[in-house]
């Protein structure tokens, strides 16, 4: 395959509901998408959902603009290639950056699955025609709003919430949250706010008492020591995200015992390659997987629930319908869920239609590289 043309389009939705983790809150978000053109004509699209401030991860929605525009699409157009898990060579001396890489990555996935005719689920080895999908639930003003966003997602149907904490906002939520549902799949997301003196420690192992499916990312992503620590001592399964950026760090932290669970983010991890790759190690060790998000626009959710048909993806993953955040997504149909199940698209490459005039509307800006340019 040659890929003739290459471009960037950012773009602004607003979130239907404000979103406030342990670090910042957001009324909308800011990601670039990435158009590959084959020399057919064929299209792929990927996402680049990087967060726009260094909160989450050291890169930004400007440093992955710079990192795409001048190092990765330059390094695809005109480039022959045969499968996508080859393109990383292309860009194979760009280190980190892995949100960026993952756009231009997935964008490679979608185009070659398209071109073939093959759903993307399949192309990555998916075997389910359905998946299970579970919502994210940010800090609230009050116990109140968060007890009513949790029934608002209940009688949506979905059967996972994931409750974002912080200290001063942890025990408290999760113990009403608890009380007033009793059955329900819950765990709680740290975003690393939490360090390791007798009051933190004490209030994670607290949260043992209120059967949560799992703690998720307690501690700053390089102290994978403390995670192993606190697994040691507590029944609930400690998931890892932030700490997961490559295979290599997975294998660091298996062999330390860090964690019973593992968060895989495509963006996190750059891209659907190394998200597959991941999923097989975690299988290998008997890690149990779910996909998680970035609050996607529908071009990254759509790779989301590709990913989330492998077998491996035994938890219920982000990849809520589109509607628990935007009014309107860049994709048609959206994606939907129905009681918290999202069928997998059986057409080829993305199974959805990019609404190109929606992202025009939405733009902030764009660029185009043309074969030309780069030989």
């Amino acid at each position: 395959m040659r890929i003739v043309e290459a471009s960037l389009h950012l773009v602004r939705l607003p979130l239907v509901h404000a979103f406030q983790t342990s670090s910042h809150r957001k009324n909308h978000l800011d990601h670039i998408l990435v158009r590959l053109v084959e020399e057919s004509g064929a299209e792929g699209w990927g996402e680049i959902a990087s967060p726009s401030d260094p909160y989450y991860c050291p890169e930004t929605t400007e440093t992955c603009w710079h990192i795409a525009e001048r190092y990765l699409l330059p390094a695809v157009v005109g480039a022959d290639w045969e499968h996508p898990a080859e393109l990383s060579r292309l860009w194979s001396k760009v280190r980190g950056n892995r949100f960026a890489i993952a756009g231009v990555d997935a964008a490679g996935w979608a185009l070659w699955s398209g071109v073939r005719g093959v759903p993307l689920a399949k192309a990555l080895g998916g075997t389910r025609s359905e998946v299970v999908a579970g919502v994210s639930l940010g800090i609230e003003p009050g116990y109140d709003a968060l007890l009513a966003q949790v029934q608002r997602q209940v009688d949506a149907g979905y059967p996972r919430v994931k409750l974002k904490i912080a200290p001063g906002w942890d025990t408290e939520p999760v113990r009403l949250v608890r009380e007033s549902f009793p059955d329900l799949a819950v765990h709680v997301d740290a975003n690393g706010a939490y360090g390791e003196t007798d009051e933190e420690l004490a209030v994670l192992r607290g949260l043992d008492d209120y059967g949560l499916l799992m703690i998720e990312q307690p501690f700053a992503p390089r102290n994978l020591v403390a995670h192993a620590a606190l697994q040691r001592s507590v029944r609930t399964p400690v998931c890892l995200d932030e700490s997961i950026d490559t295979v290599d760090d997975l294998r660091t932290a298996l062999e330390l015992g860090a964690g019973r669970v593992l968060n895989i983010k495509v963006s996190r991890m750059g891209g659907l390659t190394p998200a597959v790759a991941a999923h097989d190690l975690a299988g290998e060790h008997g890690v149990d997987v779910w996909c998680g998000g970035m609050h996607e626009f529908g071009i990254g959710r759509a790779a989301n629930v590709a990913l989330s048909s492998l077998p491996g993806f035994t938890l219920p993953s982000d990849v809520s319908a589109s509607a628990k955040y935007y009014a309107r997504d860049v994709i048609q149909p959206e994606v939907v869920a129905d009681h918290g199940i999202v069928t997998v698209p059986d057409g080829p490459g993305l199974g959805f239609a990019v609404d190109t005039a929606f992202i025009h509307q939405n733009l902030l800006k764009e660029t185009v590289i043309p074969a030309r340019q780069v030989r």
